[in-house]
């Protein structure tokens, strides 16, 4: 394999190992909490389940960058009066989750619930690839999460169809339900104890240095403004994910012919010194992939994110042979015995998750500690709803070894009047919540005026 050039971890510093407090967390979040509130596990508050609901917000005048979501925010609600929310259908649909929510948690105590409702670390999946989903009423294993071949998944729905993960205890993976519950919990147990999230789990940044991430764009033609806009902006890195690859005039071509050109003239305008990186979403094959690859080593791009197939587990360690420059994988693995795997056989540099696919907060920590085990970063992925980045953000200042916060570009994508707006500061980084909880309290008024109904 050749030299890989030097990643952002060597270039921001050796990363100072998953700390006693993770591991501890990890273990018993509540007795964590307790610890860092200075109290004992038995004196917090009452955080059995007494409510769960859902209110469904009318997002039809705003930009959705993942087309499933469907405005739905869950509520768990405590004894105590603690509320926990996450929102669903980011990545794939999860239909009826009150059915699945009311006999699983409710009368149930978060500290009971929390250490083990995620834990997937005996979870092996089926060729190194999950598409199956658990839990979901009357379903049992869903459809495929992404299809062989490439392109963003979705939940297919079809009962019955798929190969999930067989865990420990069985059942298959991954579980968007149990995923979205146990970050609720996380929620609330911070709101408990008056703590971020990050600080739960032993994170001690005060802040995280951003890229902006392109849209995928109509034409070739439109990512210079886009890439110039974002580094007068104050960014320290952009991130392509290409679109059509077509010029607005002539004749087609091959994608992958447009996507060289938008690399070439992207690090031509922006200059040799800031970081670019290029995503394309798993499109190309093993013959593209290596095209693309060697001109993203020759203008020193920083990564090469889910260039092909996940499945082709084959042609990624190929490839990963053939480039100099790192290769981000990871968004379409769902248990920590995939990601074992490909970083086995040099499939990948970075291991990049979705907390969604790999057990929410938990899960995602598990895969982090585990690509820190082998000196690799662990890169969460942001692209959704802003309390889809809360989520990986309290990750990426929690994990010792994630060093990016991706911001969606533009910011105001992500946008939404019930819940705090991210943003750079002037120096490129994004500032860690000082809120409890998620960090990022819902505006009741705000969004009981998008509110079309609450389902109980």
């Amino acid at each position: 394999m050749s030299d890989k050039r030097q990643s952002r971890r060597q270039f921001l510093g050796a990363s100072t190992g998953v700390t006693a407090a993770v591991a501890a967390a990890l273990a018993d979040p509540p007795h964590a909490a307790a610890q860092s509130a200075g109290v004992k596990k038995a004196d917090l508050p009452d955080l059995t389940i007494k409510e769960v609901k859902v209110y469904v917000a009318d997002l039809s005048n705003f930009r959705r960058l993942n087309s499933t979501e469907t405005g739905e925010i869950l509520s768990v609600v405590t004894n105590s009066g603690h509320e926990g929310n996450y929102t669903i259908g980011n990545r794939g649909l999860t239909p009826n989750w009150l059915e699945w929510a009311k006999p699983a948690l409710l009368g149930k105590n978060v500290i009971d619930l929390l250490p083990t409702i995620t834990a997937t670390t005996g979870t092996k999946e089926v060729f190194g690839f999950s598409g199956g989903r658990s839990g979901a009423p009357g379903g049992g294993r869903g459809g495929a999460n992404a299809a062989a071949g490439g392109g963003r998944g979705g939940a297919n729905a079809a009962a019955g169809a798929g190969g999930g993960g067989m865990g420990r205890g069985g059942g298959s993976w991954p579980n968007f339900y149990t995923a979205a519950a146990e970050i609720c919990m996380w929620d609330i147990l911070g709101k408990a104890v008056n703590r971020p999230i990050y600080k739960l789990l032993g994170g001690a940044k005060g802040r995280v240095m951003a890229y902006a991430s392109s849209q995928h764009l109509p034409n070739v033609e439109d990512y210079i403004a886009d890439a110039l806009s974002a580094k007068e902006q104050g960014y320290k890195g952009y991130k392509i994910h290409p679109g059509g690859g077509q010029k607005r005039t002539g004749p087609p071509i091959p994608a992958y012919f447009g996507h060289i050109e938008e690399i070439k003239t992207i690090r031509k305008a922006v200059g040799d010194d800031f970081v670019l990186a290029h995503d394309p979403v798993q499109r190309y094959n093993l013959f593209e992939a290596l095209k693309v690859g060697r001109v993203l080593d020759d203008l020193n791009y920083a990564w090469f994110e889910d260039p092909i197939p996940t499945t082709d587990l084959e042609g990624l360690v190929e490839l990963n042979r053939a480039l100099d420059l790192p290769l981000h994988v990871g968004e379409f693995l769902t248990s920590i015995s995939g990601f074992a795997e490909y970083i086995r056989r040099g499939a990948l540099d970075v291991a990049r998750l979705i907390a969604d696919n790999v057990g929410g907060i938990s899960g995602s920590m598990r895969v982090g500690a585990l690509a820190d085990a082998f000196n690799l970063e662990c890169t969460p992925h942001n692209w959704g709803n802003p309390t889809d980045l809360a989520v990986h953000f309290h990750l990426e200042l929690a994990m010792p070894n994630a060093y990016w916060f991706e911001m969606p570009h533009p910011a105001t994508a992500v946008d939404r009047p019930y819940q705090a707006q991210f943003r750079i500061d002037k120096d490129g980084y994004v500032l860690a919540p000082t809120e409890p909880g998620l960090g990022y309290p819902i505006d009741r008024n705000a969004l009981d005026k998008l509110m079309k109904r609450i389902d109980r």
